[in-house]
């Protein structure tokens, strides 16, 4: 059912609508040198397919979404559109937002219409080709009816009337269901299938960002495993099973399960910058970024991995499912708990070791011990934060003495929050304290 990855790009066939060769992507930083967030990317879109774009946050996927869109320009490569080198915006391409980016003062049916205005479209055939549209994607009667008085389900409803009313050719989706609650989103992106494959759309292909594992197999013809740090593609998977497809049936849990498995496969070189495997935190300084997550979350993560039915060892996608996580919410922790050394994570299963089984039967002053303990043998920033303060006659630093190093090998977004992940979980180990106001970090009681 799930064929083997291919790790190089095939050659330009005939159906091919978007050609994508050799692209590169990068950002200032504050430090004066560029970010990498895409690096090599070859990726050929055809008519006739879903594809989906399948990563974590910090992979790329959106920068490279708003390349095809034409929104953005590579700092290298090719991007050909139909053949053509793609320098733009394009009439062939729409996109839906996560974010509904609906006009509130706009009915829905002037939503829509908008998005025919600047292609020079009549009055009469806006009108009827929004209401084509509006019909199509199961709003009829709503016509009149303004944002503030549909629910998030529908509002983004009208956002893919608005981008279908253009008639592109490709439909780019930028996590469209994510902001949705999970009943709404099962309905859209069901109806949203079924019209597809009942070729309602008027549409060539559907490309989808999105971070739900269980989204793409449902939808998509074909998923693209992107790696982070910087973006690349790490692995292209066909989806082979018919339509309509059961989330609940033992073939589609074998395709979650294998991609589960890739994600999280240590020993994958093509992953191996995203998978802090103990030589790599070891080796990485305070280069390698930490996640923002509280020590309580930590703490309930590995409380419920430790009680029946798991008892200590589960399957990601099982956890996930029962904790109602998604990747983006799933996997920080558990490799935030692998870099800690509480847990093991390999081939879509997380394991509590010895370390982690002692911190969830510990009490609260055994927990902060042995939480400092990993802290300063694990996480370098950590370790680097308690010397300096150790070295220091006043026992004192201010929070630039370590964001400026951070910011020379990572974006300052991501600085922060590895720095706000060190100060969360510094003082929770009682290793260090640190105030807000001043931004200083200090030792409470120095020897």
């Amino acid at each position: 059912m799930v064929d083997a990855t291919l790790d190089t790009p095939p050659a330009v066939e005939a159906d091919t609508l978007l050609h994508i060769q050799h692209v590169r992507q990068a950002y200032p930083k504050g430090s004066g040198a560029d970010l990498l967030v895409l690096d090599d990317i070859n990726l050929d879109l055809h008519s006739n397919e879903i594809l989906g774009l399948l990563g974590r946050s910090g992979s790329g996927k959106s920068s490279l979404l708003r390349i095809i869109a034409g929104l953005a320009r590579p700092v290298s490569g090719d991007v050909r559109w139909r053949g053509k080198p793609l320098t733009g915006p394009s009439d062939g391409i729409a996109m839906v937002f996560q974010s509904f980016a609906l006009f509130p003062w706009l009915t829905v049916l002037e939503n829509v219409e908008i998005g025919l205005e600047p292609l020079g479209v009549p009055a009469a055939e806006r009108r009827s080709r929004s209401i084509a549209a509006i019909d199509l994607i199961g709003l009829d009667g709503y016509e009149s009816a303004y944002p503030k008085e549909l629910s998030g389900g529908m509002r983004q409803r009208v956002g893919f009337a608005r981008a279908l009313v253009v008639h592109p050719e490709l439909l780019l989706m930028d996590e469209p269901f994510s902001a949705l609650d999970v009943l709404t989103a099962e309905t859209l992106r069901t109806d949203l299938v079924e019209l597809w494959h009942e070729k309602k759309l008027p549409l060539s292909s559907i490309l989808l960002v999105t971070h739900n594992i269980e989204e793409a197999v449902l939808m998509c013809d074909r998923i693209i495993i992107f790696a982070s740090n910087p973006g690349r593609i790490a692995h292209e998977i066909k989806i082979a099973l018919p339509h309509p497809r059961d989330r609940t049936t033992p073939v589609f849990r074998q395709v979650v399960d294998d991609i589960y498995g890739r994600m999280t496969n240590p020993l994958d070189p093509k992953l191996m910058a995203e998978q802090p495997t103990p030589d790599v935190a070891d080796s990485a300084g305070v280069r390698w970024g930490l996640d923002s997550i509280s020590t309580n979350l930590l703490a309930g993560f590995m409380e419920a991995l430790a009680r029946p039915p798991f008892n200590g060892r589960a399957d990601l996608p099982q956890l996930g499912e029962d904790l109602q996580m998604e990747i983006d919410e799933l996997f920080p922790i558990a490799e935030s708990l692998q870099l800690l050394r509480f847990a093991e994570v390999a081939h879509g299963d997380i394991q509590l070791n010895d370390a982690g089984r002692m911190f969830v039967e510990g009490e609260s002053d055994v927990r902060k011990r042995l939480f400092g303990q990993q802290l300063l043998a694990h996480v370098p920033i950590v370790a680097l934060i308690r010397r300096v303060l150790d070295e220091r006659p006043s026992h004192k630093a201010p929070y630039r003495r370590f964001s400026e190093e951070l910011e020379d090998v990572m974006s300052e977004e991501y600085a922060d929050d590895t720095l706000d992940a060190a100060i969360n979980w510094g003082r929770y180990a009682e290793l260090f304290a640190y105030d807000e106001q001043s931004q200083t970090f200090s030792l409470e009681d120095p020897e």
